[in-house]
């Protein structure tokens, strides 16, 4: 084959050929430009270090400090011109400082390699990232809590498998997600505790022999600790797998609540309506109004997992120390944050804006024998019947009920007397929703007075 047969094989943008094909393969800059901030930190901080050890003076670390907030400044403002090139955010900041100041620049990397640089960087914009999605999720809790309290004793069906099972409380149903949602912010806190610790002075793979002082980065950076082992500071990516697995799973709870509010506000429930910010029309069927935000949370779960197997899949089979196929560790985390914060960002103001049928709620709860619990407790409570004996009866009367064409509620006393002679009339004290749902006064249940009890520990914690 001829090196013209073989430059057209690589066709359109490799048609140079492999050194266009390394040259796209190598460079990262595309995607890791966006750990600038972090980068240029990290840089600041190593420089004040290596003057404070005397391994840099202190006229050239001030001069690097300086130009570092200049280069800041310009990626900032849109005025930096990113290289391919130079393959990655390290590189084209160092070119563009020495071009700022000078010889000075070239001392900045001394007694670090861009493997704990990147590693720190890495390390830095997870960090921040886990931050913003605790703000997140307590934007989202606070909404969910405003809705708990409005509702605290709105009844409404409770589900098991889709089907009517008891009556609860629109409260009670907020409050579920609250638990859920801060169960994730627990995630991502501990995975921030666990993370907060300093590649920085790890260098390529097994330290340095300056003096360096990385208690000093550490806590320059707001870490708690330098890493223990150099090996490990540099090759390891479980604190993004870890960011992953705990955005996985509060996509995966943002996805059950989209999937509740697209079948609450379709027309065969009207439980909600959610309002037009976040809901869309049909191109042909001007009925419409599609809860497209729900959908598309929903669909972000598909986004994350798959983040989170790409990286898993990227970092099951590497040696120690640093090997490129870390570089696949960025973009997939990236994608993953970025929807992650849509999706937590559209649900908080899903769940502002929306407002819940009542009546339907109520109607709703009142349907589908979901008091039968109700009169098999009482059956237990009142008559002493053992509870098997108790749900036969009461099954039983379920039947009968189903027969007529009616609900427990409204079968007479002598239809319930007919099936157990024990029957009294104050059975029907239990069989209205309202007073179903105040008798579950248990703590964590479905009563109002305890609801309210939960809305007010929430808000309490969170100030």
């Amino acid at each position: 084959m001829t090196n013209d047969q073989s430059n057209a094989m690589w066709g359109g943008r490799f048609a140079a050929g492999p050194d266009a094909i390394m040259e796209a393969i190598n460079a990262s800059i595309s995607f890791d430009q966006r750990l600038a901030a972090q980068d240029i930190a990290g840089s600041r901080a190593h420089a004040a270090m290596l003057a404070a050890t005397g391994i840099l003076s202190d006229t050239d670390s001030q001069a690097i400090r300086e130009g570092l907030l200049t280069v800041l400044s310009e990626i900032e403002g849109g005025r930096f011109a990113f290289s391919t090139a130079l393959e990655d955010i390290h590189m084209n900041v160092e070119a563009r400082l020495k071009e700022v100041i000078g010889e000075p620049a070239g001392r900045l990397h001394t007694a670090r390699s861009r493997n704990d640089q990147v590693a720190t960087d890495f390390r830095l914009w997870v960090r921040d990232q886990i931050d913003a999605a605790l703000a997140g999720l307590e934007a989202l809790i606070r909404a969910l809590l405003a809705q708990a309290e409005a509702g605290a004793d709105w009844v409404m069906p409770g589900f098991t498998h889709l089907q009517t099972a008891q009556p609860v409380t629109w409260g009670h149903h907020m409050m579920a997600y609250v638990e859920m949602f801060a169960r994730d912010m627990g995630r991502f806190a501990d995975a921030r505790a666990r993370m907060n610790e300093c590649p920085l002075g790890a260098a390529a793979l097994a330290g340095t022999s300056f003096p360096i002082d990385r208690q000093m980065t550490a806590a320059a950076l707001g870490f708690d600790r330098p890493m223990a082992n150099s090996l490990d500071a540099v090759s390891d990516r479980d604190f993004a797998l870890e960011f992953l697995g705990a955005a996985s799973i509060c996509a995966m709870h943002l996805s059950r609540f989209a999937e509740e509010l697209v079948i609450w506000s379709s027309a065969q429930f009207r439980f909600v309506v959610l309002s037009d910010r976040f809901s869309t029309g049909s191109s042909i069927m001007p009925q419409k109004k599609n809860p497209d935000a729900a959908e598309l949370i929903r669909a972000k779960i598909g986004r994350i997992m798959g983040a989170n197997v790409a990286l898993m899949m990227v970092m099951k089979g590497l040696p120690l120390a640093y090997s490129k196929d870390m570089q696949e560790d960025k973009e997939q985390v990236f994608d993953a944050a970025d929807n992650l914060m849509l999706a937590l960002a559209a649900m908080e103001g899903m769940v502002r804006d929306m407002t819940a049928n009542r009546p339907a709620l109520e109607a709703a709860a009142a349907s589908g024998f979901s008091t039968a619990t109700d009169l098999a407790d009482w059956l237990v409570r009142a008559l002493g019947l053992p509870f098997r004996e108790a749900h036969h009866v009461t099954g039983t009367l379920v039947a009968l009920a189903e027969r007529k064409g009616c609900d427990l509620p409204e079968l007479t006393l002598s239809d319930m007397q007919g099936v157990h002679p024990g029957i009294r009339a104050e059975v029907f004290d239990v069989l209205g929703v309202h007073n179903s749902v105040a008798s579950r006064v248990s703590y964590g249940g479905t009563a109002p007075d305890q609801v309210r009890a939960q809305v007010a520990r929430w808000k309490e914690r969170l100030g």
